[in-house]
């Protein structure tokens, strides 16, 4: 299985306009991103698996980890390394039946360590806690703390992602509490170059502090 750890991107229809997300996408992977992940809140499911897909196939010529936010179904249908659920997106273990005991679950923490705990316990591959920092997509979502990410360290041994208002200049601390990958959106895409600004989250990989 692929490793957890790194740059993880996701690919936000609400930021990405349709004709620049394979582009975005393409751009962010070639300044380092590991992990890509799909993220729409569209209706139209013709529309959603055409997105998934034409990234499914990006991501596998560019070994890529390729995640699917939400949406089971969709990532069985475009075989995508697997799927990031929530607290309302259904149970670890439909994911499991649907997508088979090999795929990736993440899971969704917020900033509440019994749930990865629990989440752990059910088999997920990988935990999320955030917002660590405001965040503009979800300005409203539940803050969680250095503290939190230091004590999720040292109760788990699953990869654990940051998320919510990171960027190049505050990941590095997160990195340091215990954070295997920092998951970003407005970062990279909201930005006039996302190969050069998922360059600048490579390097607090390589170089770390």
């Amino acid at each position: 299985m692929k490793t957890i750890r790194g740059l993880y991107a996701i690919a936000d229809t609400g930021v990405i306009p349709a004709h620049g997300l394979v582009p975005a996408a393409t751009a962010a992977i070639a300044g380092g991103v590991r992990i890509l992940q799909y993220r729409s809140k569209h209706t139209d499911r013709r529309l959603k698996r055409q997105q998934a897909s034409e990234l499914a196939a990006l991501c596998r010529s560019t070994h890529t980890m390729f995640i699917v936010n939400d949406d089971v179904e969709l990532a069985a249908q475009v075989g995508a390394d697997g799927v990031h659920i929530g607290r309302s997106d259904g149970s670890v273990g439909h994911a499991r039946a649907i997508l088979g005991g090999e795929r990736i679950i993440g899971l969704s923490c917020y900033n509440q360590l019994s749930l990865a705990i629990e989440g752990a316990e059910h088999g997920v591959t990988y935990v999320a806690f955030g917002s660590f920092h405001p965040s503009a997509v979800k300005p409203d979502a539940v803050r969680a703390t250095l503290e939190l990410l230091q004590n999720a360290r040292q109760r788990l041994a699953l990869p654990i992602v940051a998320i919510g208002g990171i960027t190049s200049e505050n990941g590095a601390r997160l990195l340091a509490a215990g954070a295997d990958a920092l998951a970003v959106i407005s970062a990279v895409f909201a930005t006039p170059d996302p190969r050069a600004a998922a360059a600048q989250f490579s390097d607090l990989f390589s170089n770390p502090e």
